[in-house]
């Protein structure tokens, strides 16, 4: 029987405990603190996974998890969110697409609260890499190989179709898909080599995105100038023109006499 969206969010939270979930969620937060402390703005969220502080770098002094899973501080499907249009200046999406029933959905809520040139970080799961080719092996632990797995390519055509434009992105765990600590600890010499050799092979991506709006343009302050007067002394922006003819006034008085 297949399981529900909460059942799966909740497997992939206690999965992070396994040391190859521990391996992932170190690699992602790295990226997350990296990314996250030169955003600027007002209001920032994050979708599901509490456990997975995305925000703890970020210096925004509004900041919420919201969700459906355990822990989250405001309880809302990722595709009905409850904000205002363009309310957000930070939307945060580790994993939800890949566990979200409508991924596309979500997007669409993502567009919709996102302010004009505000910022959407996703990561997911690769399915071209090794932990793709995990997914056909399930065993009895559903998370997180039952997970959309959505395609990079497929992911950034809906995101250029609602008007994001790619900042940077990157790609993370390339060690071995194992739960053995050794094993793991002897595939660590695979993220330098797939970083260099193989760069869209990792485990998992991560993108960067802003929110483009056409036709919008970004004004800044209209500075008043004075012009110039010929002869004249300026000082901070004051022409000081009228008070040296008066200075010189008596001067030319005993001149003439």
């Amino acid at each position: 029987m297949p399981l529900n969206v909460d059942a799966r969010l909740n497997h992939f939270a206690d999965w992070l405990a396994t040391p190859l979930g521990h391996y992932l969620a170190s690699a992602e937060m790295d990226w997350y603190d990296r990314t996250v402390t030169d955003i600027f703005g007002y209001k920032a969220v994050q979708l599901e996974l509490p456990q997975l502080d995305c925000l703890r770098a970020n210096r925004m002094a509004w900041r919420l998890h919201a969700g459906q899973s355990a822990g989250v501080a405001l309880r809302c499907m990722g595709e009905a969110l409850p904000f205002a249009n363009q309310s957000i200046d930070l939307l945060i999406l580790p994993h939800v697409l890949d566990f979200a029933a409508n991924p596309q959905a979500v997007l669409r809520e993502a567009e919709r609260v996102l302010m004009p040139e505000g910022r959407l970080l996703i990561t997911g799961f690769n399915p071209w890499s090794l932990w793709g080719l995990r997914r056909l092996k399930n065993g009895v632990n559903p998370a997180p190989w039952r997970g959309n797995f959505v395609a990079l390519p497929r992911l950034k055509d809906w995101l250029s179709l609602l008007g994001f434009e790619t900042i940077r992105g990157e790609f993370l765990c390339y060690g071995l898909p194992v739960q053995r600590e050794k094993w793991l600890s002897r595939s660590r010499f695979l993220e330098d080599a797939g970083d260099r050799w193989w760069p869209a092979a990792g485990g998992v991506y991560c993108l960067d995105m802003v929110k483009r709006v056409h036709g919008m343009r970004l004004i800044g302050p209209k500075w008043r100038t004075v012009p110039a007067v010929a002869g004249a002394v300026t000082v901070a922006g004051v022409d000081k023109s009228n008070v040296l003819e008066k200075e010189l006034q008596p001067e030319k008085t005993q001149l003439k006499k």
